[in-house]
């Protein structure tokens, strides 16, 4: 039996192009790009290696089939003829979750019961049993339906891939470490670099940054649902992890510089670099924007208050002037800035040499690049 897999990572908005790279590099292929996702064709060897070291994915699943269906018999039928066997084992639990957008089946709880229906009749008869226990680890199945083409998949990261591990705690409104990955690839940051954040909060873009430049895997901490299948090697896993520890690269120069106006929020990027094993590489100190001075040769990688309420949104519109005056608009001085502001460039007081739609969360952004 080939151990080929056709796999699924989805991400956020924008940075399809950044993931597109990384994939390439951890040797996928045959790879198609949609808005928020890319699929594309591995091992299990890639589909653990992909766990371990994509930085942009939101998660890694296996893409088992894709179908039209109008109606219940349609979908049954659909998952029915999957190789559930291949993956779910006698005693393994295999919950169901899923969504339909602008399809015939659009209730989500009817379609929801259908497949799991459908697996659990496919593995009756695989198994010749009539009961599952279900106590051994999940198998998580995921199914979409748009505009009547279901996609069935298998869950093989369980929690989210932005969650390393390095960020217990988090300040109020911290950057998900997928987007800051992503924004550290658009800045092109290098192993030599210099990489300031004047808002650092609780230091994610810097210890994204980081990881970056020294080649750290960032999954490396965690551990993946897909482990724990017994369909999968466990070798594969400690394979991988081996690989990807062997190529962090220490020698690397690489150093970042925080600052924020809170005394809580530096403690709390102190302590994240910490978990994150790269502590050593950051200084961050409490400042406010105006007492920033921009190193030469360095770039700036920031996400500046946003200010929701009027008054906040004066107060954020005067920080913009400030970052305007201190920081660097190109040369050997860099800034990609993430604003929801759609007149950023105004108050700054220049106009990017490039923009990027980003989502942050649900809030539409647009990183500002001066370089």
């Amino acid at each position: 039996m080939s151990n080929k897999l056709r796999l699924c990572c989805p991400c956020h908005f924008g940075l399809e192009s950044v993931l597109k790279y990384e994939i390439n590099k951890i040797g996928g292929t045959d790879l198609k790009v949609n808005d928020g996702k890319i699929s594309f064709t591995g091992d299990e060897n890639i589909m653990a290696r992909a766990n371990i070291c994509l930085s942009t994915a939101e998660r890694v699943l296996i893409e088992l089939i894709e179908f039209r269906a109008t109606t219940f018999e349609d979908l049954f039928q659909g998952v029915r003829s999957i190789e559930l066997e291949r993956f779910i084992g006698i005693d393994n639990a295999f919950p169901v979750k899923g969504y339909s957008l602008n399809s015939a089946l659009h209730s989500v709880p009817d379609c929801q019961s259908i497949v799991k229906k459908a697996a659990v009749e496919r593995l009756k008869s695989k198994y010749g049993i009539s009961w599952f226990s279900e106590t051994a680890a999940p198998v998580q199945i995921q199914f979409s339906i748009l505009k009547d083409i279901v996609t069935v998949y298998l869950d093989t990261s369980g929690i989210g891939l932005h969650k390393r591990g390095y960020r217990k705690n988090s300040n109020a409104a911290p950057i998900k470490e997928t987007l800051a990955a992503g924004i550290v690839d658009l800045a092109r940051v290098r192993p030599d670099s210099i990489v300031c954040d004047p808002f650092c909060g609780s230091g994610t873009l810097l210890i994204e940054a980081a990881m970056k430049a020294l080649k750290i895997p960032v999954g490396i901490n965690r551990r993946f649902a897909a482990e724990k299948w017994q369909s999968i090697d466990s070798k594969i896993w400690q394979e991988e992890r081996k690989n990807a520890v062997e190529n962090v690269d220490r020698s690397a120069s690489f150093h970042g510089i925080g600052f924020d106006i809170d005394d809580y929020a530096v403690a709390l990027a102190l302590d994240n670099a910490h978990k994150a094993g790269i502590k050593s590489r950051l200084k961050i100190e409490q400042a406010d924007i105006t007492k920033f001075c921009q190193p030469d040769d360095s770039i700036v990688i920031c996400n500046p208050p946003y200010g929701e309420r009027l008054l906040e949104l004066r107060e954020a519109e005067n920080i913009y002037r400030q970052m305007g005056r201190v920081m660097g608009h190109g040369g050997n001085k860099q800034s990609y800035i993430i604003s929801p502001h759609e007149q950023f460039e105004q108050f700054f007081g220049a106009e990017a040499k490039r923009r990027r739609k980003l989502y942050n969360g649900m809030i539409k952004c647009q990183l500002y690049m001066y370089f």
